[in-house]
């Protein structure tokens, strides 16, 4: 069986997503005490080690167990699953879509591993340009996940532009 160049994109982003993610993971494991704050440009951007017992800025810590690993491992394995399918079979993807889904995909394993490894997410990144136009505290996982959904949503601008 041959594997298309498509699929070796496919695969190898993911892989990059994942090994990016979980490599700076052990770095800030290793390096940052947990509640630490190390600031890297003043106050504007700064690393931390915060064990994130729930989804995106914790939401979903505070539910009960059995609800949390359907809403927080079991669901993302299925969505994830799908949209691997999806991009698989969907010739008609352009690279940028394929390479924004990958990182999706390769951000989504990499927290639900995560959980499943450690009961947990370390988050580490935070901006903070004023005190409303601040994030939560990410990790490179999420900014995979986010950076795809905006070339995603980008992209689709794109096209509607086009068939206008």
């Amino acid at each position: 069986m041959k594997v298309s160049k498509r699929s070796i994109f496919i695969i190898v982003s993911i892989a990059i997503t994942i090994a990016l993610d979980q490599i700076s993971k052990v770095i800030v494991r290793a390096t940052i005490s947990p509640r630490d704050v190390i600031p890297v440009i003043g106050e504007y951007f700064s690393l931390h080690n915060v064990e994130n017992e729930g989804a995106f800025l914790g939401m979903g810590s505070e539910l009960n167990e059995p609800l949390r690993i359907i809403l927080l491992l079991i669901l993302p394995i299925v969505v994830l699953g799908f949209v691997l399918r999806y991009i698989i079979k969907d010739k008609s993807l352009d690279n940028w879509s394929l390479f924004a889904f990958s990182g999706i995909i390769g951000g989504g394993i990499a927290n639900v591993f995560d959980r499943i490894a450690f009961g947990s997410v370390t988050d580490f990144f935070f901006v903070k340009l004023t005190d409303v136009l601040r994030t939560g505290i990410f990790n490179v996982a999420d900014l995979f996940v986010t950076t795809g959904m905006i070339i995603l949503v980008l992209g689709s601008f794109r096209k509607k532009k086009q068939t206008v």
